[in-house]
């Protein structure tokens, strides 16, 4: 892209290293930018700079907040004996967008992923494993229904069973390959009906 000035062609690759941004749409997202008054811009990196300064983990669940624990775990509302876990936090924005689930919820913040040379020590189950006590009645595995989701969920209901807590997977109505995120409210919804216990 040698006919952008330098400035614009670094903007154009920042845009492009976000997740399902192509470079034409880099492109666009960066000339729509230079066109927008100056202090709509500052706000704009402003509100980027703040929100990466500000936002942190959830110490109980792995969530995204600003004050620790979250407001989901601080819910009194929330039952707290029913724990759904996801891969990623946008994953819980999936779920509550359905509103027919009130408990708490658990990210792992990614998969098991032999390939990937990702193993259970390099997500968050130890500290679902802490969570485990008397009082949990299921634990809902909610991950993506691809190799690497069904691989965790696998994973998780073999670590958990010993302690005699029910595991259950969402249903099917998730298809096959793809990800929470991207799911529609009513197939999110009978596929979180249908759980059923992993064997």
């Amino acid at each position: 892209m040698d006919f952008y000035p330098v400035a614009i062609e670094k903007l154009i690759e920042e845009f492009a290293k976000l997740p399902g941004i192509g470079s034409k749409t880099a492109q666009r997202l960066t000339l729509h930018i230079l066109n927008l008054p100056g202090d709509e811009v500052k706000e704009f990196a402003e509100a980027l700079i703040e929100a990466r300064g500000t936002i942190k983990y959830c110490s109980v669940c792995g969530n995204y907040t600003e004050k620790n624990p979250c407001s989901i775990c601080r819910n009194p509302s929330r039952n707290q004996n029913i724990i759904c876990v996801v891969e990623d936090p946008k994953d819980i924005m999936a779920v509550e967008r359905v509103r027919d689930y009130n408990g708490v919820y658990h990210v792992l913040h990614g998969n098991i992923s032999p390939m990937a040379g990702r193993g259970p020590e390099d997500i968050n189950i130890k500290n679902l494993i802490t969570r485990m006590s008397s009082e949990i009645e299921e634990v809902i595995v909610a991950t993506n229904a691809t190799i690497e989701g069904e691989a965790t969920a696998m994973y998780i209901s073999r670590v958990l069973k010993p302690l005699d807590i029910m595991v259950t997977r969402i249903a099917s109505g998730m298809p096959v390959g793809s990800d929470l995120e991207y799911a529609d409210e009513i197939t999110l919804s009978k596929a979180l009906e249908g759980r059923k216990e992993i064997v």
